[in-house]
């Protein structure tokens, strides 16, 4: 017990006196086995993870990194607050949700400065479905009910003068699952991210509505920077495992810097082969439309944590009127420190 008290001790003092990485690199990981849960691996929106992962940058970080999938933002969340998982890659608006909730859970890194997120009406009810105001009693296809492709479109439809409500959200995963969902008729419109996206967009089974994956098409939706995918975690576990934690930072950050200069075929050669959906030129298209939605300084900026809560106090009745300091959900001293 004494010896880990003296481990945080020696991480918070490094942290809070702006050591270098080599100085941090000689105390060992309060965790070296740590457990990552995130919703849907998959999907690009969660492609620093599969870097870091198939790179080996947790290894050269002396972590030895358990990743489960749940299939879907929501469902990782809970597991974390759960105690299942020790840290997760979602979206950062749980974050804000979570605060409010009085529960302190933190983002550490920001993956994705975009949604990624696309909207898009099945191709053959395109004359009838030509934007979110159409979207009243339809079925729209979610990774999972809860998730920030369910929010994205609700977002839409509260713009286009519709309630949150007034379409049904169907979970259908986050890989062939969802493709199979269209195309078998179950959903009206999908709310999802590549590869789902374009593979559906390549076999000509969708027409697109609305697009985040780039800044574009977010400042078209949200009216400027929307903050996506961030590696977050409880504030307990960052206390306690302030060099584990930088550490988990560091291989997420060397993962950002590594796809700014990668190339879509440099990411097929990397990921597993079953993320190509059995279409590698198809995967290569995918990753090239989703390049530009990476976070290029792991930063989580202010105007985009304010974006994210506007959107939540449009959506949410229970966040409405809630108080909560942005300043506490991102935590940005491992990310500078990362890249010190």
């Amino acid at each position: 017990m004494e010896r880990r008290t003296f481990l945080i001790g020696v991480g918070a003092i490094a942290l809070s006196s702006g050591l270098s990485r080599s100085a941090l690199a000689q105390a060992k990981p309060e965790k070296s086995k740590v457990t990552l849960g995130v919703g849907g691996k998959p999907l690009l929106y969660y492609l620093p993870l599969t870097i870091a992962e198939r790179k080996g940058f947790f290894k050269e970080e002396g972590l030895e990194v358990e990743i489960n999938d749940f299939g879907g933002g929501a469902k990782s969340l809970q597991a974390l607050i759960g105690g299942s998982v020790d840290i997760v890659t979602g979206a950062y608006e749980h974050t804000i949700r979570m605060q409010a909730k009085g529960q302190d859970v933190r983002a550490i890194a920001e993956l994705g400065r975009f949604p990624a997120i696309v909207i898009a009406a099945k191709k053959e009810k395109a004359g009838q479905i030509k934007s979110a105001a159409d979207f009243k009693g339809l079925k729209i296809g979610v990774t999972a009910p809860g998730s920030s492709t369910a929010l994205t479109a609700q977002y839409a439809m509260v713009k286009a003068g519709l309630k949150p409500t007034d379409a049904a959200f169907i979970g259908v995963g986050s890989g062939a699952s969802a493709v199979a969902a269209m195309q078998k008729g179950e959903i009206d419109v999908i709310s999802h991210l590549d590869p789902v996206i374009s593979k559906l967009e390549s076999d000509g089974d969708i027409s697109i509505l609305i697009d985040t994956r780039t800044e574009a098409g977010t400042r078209a939706l949200f009216g400027g920077s929307n903050p996506a995918a961030t590696l977050y975690t409880k504030k307990d576990f960052i206390d306690a495992n302030p060099i584990t934690t930088q550490r988990l930072v560091n291989a997420f950050v060397k993962s950002l810097k590594w796809l700014q200069t990668a190339t879509p075929e440099d990411v097929a050669a990397t990921v597993p082969p079953e993320y190509h959906l059995g279409d590698r030129p198809l995967y290569l298209k995918a990753v090239q439309n989703s390049l530009e939605s990476y976070s290029r300084d792991g930063i989580v900026p202010p105007v985009g944590m304010t974006s994210v809560m506007d959107m939540l106090k449009q959506l949410d009745p229970e966040l409405k009127d809630a108080k909560v300091d942005l300043s506490a959900t991102f935590d940005d001293r491992f990310v500078k420190q990362a890249g010190s």
